[in-house]
């Protein structure tokens, strides 16, 4: 049994926001101490520790050139899992999987992480939001046992707001007896981008198309902007947190594509697989925009684009919405931030509110540090 304590940490995927977790994992002492990076993997190549040569990913190190140099390539799922077994038992520490990818494959794959005893750490939406049959497959297989008797954990605090403690907060809500009536929010930084530029208080700016350009052009945007406007991302930050409520965790056989979504694409463009034909052609669309912009202005409002789910009506859907002036959503949001309101039998007067970056690398790798902290916490 290793004298180290902590855990290992067996990181797949090394982009933006897998990097950034790297990066976080080895400047920081504290969590360099406890949090021991054991494994890296891309598309390409896979990097793995062992007793002989445990990985030293530190500064002045360049682990992108380690792991470019590594005589190992993309191990399957199943091979990785052996060799972090291994790694787990040479170690004497738990060891915990961290999926930093977008990947259907690797979601569909947790069951057989936490079946071979691995925790997973995760910003990838695409296990809690989709089948239920995945997420209940998901869950059942955290319950069992390892030879020590306990069981591997799951952690996914950043599949909705990145670094903001949304799902955290939720569970807390429920594990403690309160009891979830509604919750709302604006939870794609990019659409609350688009709608805090397009529809304020203070009333017409620039045209809808205008703003989803530059939104485009600074990178706000997927690299095709109708990805955001469909609505998808926030029909699966819904599905994620709708399944956090007891009420309704069996609500969405299909998940996300089960949640009522309110496309923001024009029908016209609806087939435009090309974003940037997509933007030259949306100023065909302003007026339309632009009419119910004037129409919620007429009533004192602003059009927000939010996510609901309204426990007593058993109602979940992505939609656009109005609010009025006065309203946080309306009065408290800038730039790209998300905000979520949590409506409970506790928070009945004025609801709970959690708002702030809900976008980034560095955001969305600190959800992910924190939850591997918690997992240390309770297996380290």
């Amino acid at each position: 049994m290793s004298s180290q304590s902590g855990i290992n940490v067996a990181i797949i995927g090394v982009g933006l926001v897998g990097s950034s977790v790297i990066s976080q994992l080895t400047t920081i002492a504290p969590l360099a101490s406890k949090l021991h990076i054991v494994a890296l993997q891309n598309s390409k190549k896979t990097l793995l520790s062992n007793p002989s040569s445990p990985i030293s990913l530190a500064p002045p190190a360049d682990w992108k050139q380690i792991l470019q140099n590594s005589q190992t390539p993309a191990l399957s799922l199943p091979d990785l899992v052996l060799e972090l077994q291994r790694i787990t038992k040479e170690s004497g520490r738990h060891t915990a999987v961290v999926d930093n990818t977008s990947d259907e494959k690797v979601a569909a794959f947790y069951p057989s992480f936490l079946k071979a005893g691995l925790s997973v750490v995760t910003p990838n939406k695409k296990a809690f939001s989709g089948s239920l049959a995945l997420y209940q497959e998901i869950l059942q297989s955290s319950k069992q046992p390892d030879a020590t008797g306990r069981t591997p954990l799951i952690y996914q605090e950043s599949t909705v707001g990145a670094g903001l403690p949304i799902i955290g907060t939720l569970n807390d809500l429920v594990a403690t007896g309160d009891k979830v009536k509604k919750i709302e929010g604006v939870l794609s930084g990019t659409l609350s981008y688009i709608f805090n530029e397009f529809s304020t208080p203070k009333g017409k700016g620039k045209n809808f198309s205008e703003i989803v350009k530059i939104a485009k052009e600074n990178g706000y945007t997927e690299p095709h902007p109708g990805d955001d406007l469909s609505g998808s991302d926030v029909a699966r930050k819904l599905a994620i947190l709708s399944r956090l409520v007891p009420e309704l965790s069996s609500e969405l056989e299909e998940g996300y594509l089960s949640v009522p979504t309110h496309s923001l694409t024009p029908a016209p463009l609806t087939d435009c697989s090309n974003g940037e034909e997509y933007v030259t052609k949306l100023p065909d669309f302003d007026q339309d925009f632009e009419d119910l912009r004037r129409l919620a202005e007429q009533e004192g409002c602003v059009l927000r684009y939010v996510g609901v789910i309204d426990v007593e009506k058993r109602e979940i859907k992505a939609s656009l919405e109005k609010y009025p002036f006065s309203h946080p959503f309306a009065s408290s949001l800038s730039g790209s931030d998300n905000i979520i309101a949590f409506h409970t039998s506790r928070y009945s007067q004025r609801p709970l509110l959690v708002q702030g970056s809900g976008a980034g690398a560095d955001v969305t790798a600190m959800g992910v540090v924190a939850d591997l902290i918690r997992v240390s916490e309770r297996r380290g």
